[in-house]
Parts: structure tokens; sequence; C-alpha cells
């Protein structure tokens, strides 16, 4: 069972935000390839809110649009109630340390060259130009956060193991006290001994600072132990949104049912089985009229090729964009 102090409160959200890019075929043509279409979603504070589906569902670039790295091609972003669009740069810069993220790989998120008590401290220096006397406090304060002592302040991110470089990552990340961290499979490149650290250090955090967390993830098994709630991306959409500790008690979205049928430990090193996958997720080069997973749905009729199904919500908090499901 996950923890149910969460309130209401909108941290952040994104409104019918859609995002295209332009691919180049060949030497003289391009298309345009949709990698989010029509998205909509809320974070709430002080919740886990998993972004789950395979590689190519577009779960990274909704990540990205999240923090404001990315703009949306079309629809709006939202940090604390304020439209990113309408914000000057200055009040933007004042929101950005208040949601932070961290990747996949630390060894390419952390300066080589830079000693870790530097790396920490850069973040402290850019967004609130304190000296390195003012900021050692709470560089030792954030290390501590993520269980790693002070001795490897001197060190260099070689020196480290993979998992004191996430913890390292972690603590850059949190140095500005966020109030939403988005963490783009943060645990995928570590060992399963020290990804398990690593997810229960999240959960401990969470619930001490009420840190609101978008998870962007693979795997159905880790979105499980981790998150409060879950949100099913397939090729650029939403299909199904639901709480975390009703996986599995519910009538899912077909895709969802499919993604269950592996093996739910998070920690077994069995990679997961997904032959009952009929075929591969296309890039999708169009605007879609129909069900997104028409092609490789067991369940499909004729009405799922041309209309698409708009997410309902079948029960509190629960909501399924499948025709067969609602």
């Amino acid at each position: 069972m996950h923890e149910d102090f969460i309130d209401q409160e909108v941290i952040s959200e994104v409104k019918d935000v859609w995002k295209r890019f332009e691919l180049r075929i060949g030497i003289f043509s391009k298309k345009t390839f949709y990698a989010l279409r029509g998205v909509s979603l809320k974070v709430f504070k002080g919740e886990t809110l998993a972004i789950l589906g395979e590689s190519g569902c577009g779960k990274t670039t909704l990540g990205r649009i999240f923090l404001g790295l990315e703009e949306p091609s079309r629809g709006e972003v939202y940090w604390f109630g304020k439209n990113l669009k309408t914000l000057s740069k200055r009040e933007f810069k004042s929101l950005r340390p208040k949601v932070q993220a961290v990747f996949q790989d630390p060894t390419s998120s952390l300066n080589p060259k830079m000693r870790i008590k530097d790396i920490l401290f850069e973040p402290l220096s850019i967004n609130f130009r304190i000296t390195k006397e003012e900021g050692l406090s709470q560089i030792g304060e954030a290390l501590k956060k993520v269980g790693l002592s002070e001795k490897v302040l001197y060190c260099y991110p070689h020196e480290l193991s993979g998992g004191q470089r996430q913890r390292v990552a972690l603590a850059r990340a949190l140095i500005l006290q966020p109030k939403l961290l988005v963490l783009d499979e943060p645990t995928s490149a570590l060992d399963m001994t020290i990804q398990k650290q690593i997810l229960d250090l999240l959960k401990e955090l969470r619930l001490s600072f009420q840190i609101s967390y978008i998870f962007i993830t693979h795997s159905i098994n880790t979105a499980r132990y981790l998150a409060t709630r879950i949100a099913v991306m397939y090729l650029g959409k939403i299909v199904e949104i639901f709480p975390a500790q009703a996986l599995g008690k519910v009538p899912h979205h077909p895709y969802t049912e499919l993604l269950l049928s592996v093996n739910l430990d998070p920690f077994n090193p069995v990679k997961p089985n997904l032959s009952a996958l009929k075929g591969e997720p296309s890039l999708s080069f169009e605007e879609v009229e129909g069900c997104p997973f028409y092609p490789r749905c067991q369940y499909k009729k004729t009405n799922c090729q041309t209309l698409s199904p708009e997410l309902v919500e079948v029960s509190p908090g629960h909501f399924i964009s499948c025709f067969e499901r609602i």
C-alpha cells in the first residue's frame, strides 16, 4: 500500500499538449513526427506520478515539456497555476529552482572535470548567487538527505560507484529545494540492489519533504513499487490513468493488461517478456483518426480504427481511453 497523505493542490499541469518534430526522410523530403498528441495531465502536491510506456511512446518528451526544457507545438504548460507562455524571463527564472530533474545516466549528467563539491555548488551560485562558504552548509545537508558522506566532496564522478553518482545527481537537484522533481529512468542503468536502494530513498524523501515526482519509466514493476498514481502512454497519448494501488485489481486498458502479463517483482533480474505484444509501435507520422493501439489490440472493433476514444472516468481517479472498457 502507498501512503495516502496527498492533497489536491496542483503543482504542475499540461493541457492539450501536442509536440511534433520534422524528420528528414532521404535527401529532399521531410515528414512530421507527432511525439505527443493532445496530452492533458495534472501533478498533485506530494504524489509520485509514474508515466509508463515503451520506448518511443513520448514519455521523455512529455517530461521535458513539464520541465520547461521543450516548448509544446500546441497546448499549455502550468507551474503552480502560472502559464509558462505568459511568464517573463525574470518570472520564469524565479520559478526554475522549484522544478528540477534527475536523468537516466549520472555519468553523462555530471561534469567529469569537476569535483563533487563544485558540482553541488554550481546550481546554488547560478540561482542564488551565494559564496562557497555560504553554500557549504546547504551542500552538507543535501548529501545527508541522499545518504552520502562529506568524504565524496573532493572526489571526481569517475571515482564514485554508479549508485553514488546517482545520489550526487539527486543531491544536486534537491539542493534547490524543489517542489517538483522529474525523474527520467533514474534507476535503469543501475544493478537491481542499487535500484531498490535509490527507489526506497526516493520514497523516504517524498514523505519527508512532500516533493512531487514525475517518474518516467518503461517498467510497470518499478511504477507499481514507487508510484501513487500511474499514467500509461502509447504513441503520444495517455490511454489510462489510475491509482497505483489499483494496479491489477480493476479492469485496465488492453495495453496495460499486456504490460501486466509480465513478472510483477520489480527487482527480478529476468527481463520482462513482452511477447504478448504483437508487432511494434510505429512512428506516428500523421494524426491517427482511431485508437493508436488498434493495430496491436486483441479486442479491436471496426469503430476503433476510425474513432478515437476519450479518457473517461470509470471509477474515482481511474480514467480509460477504450471503447471496450467504458
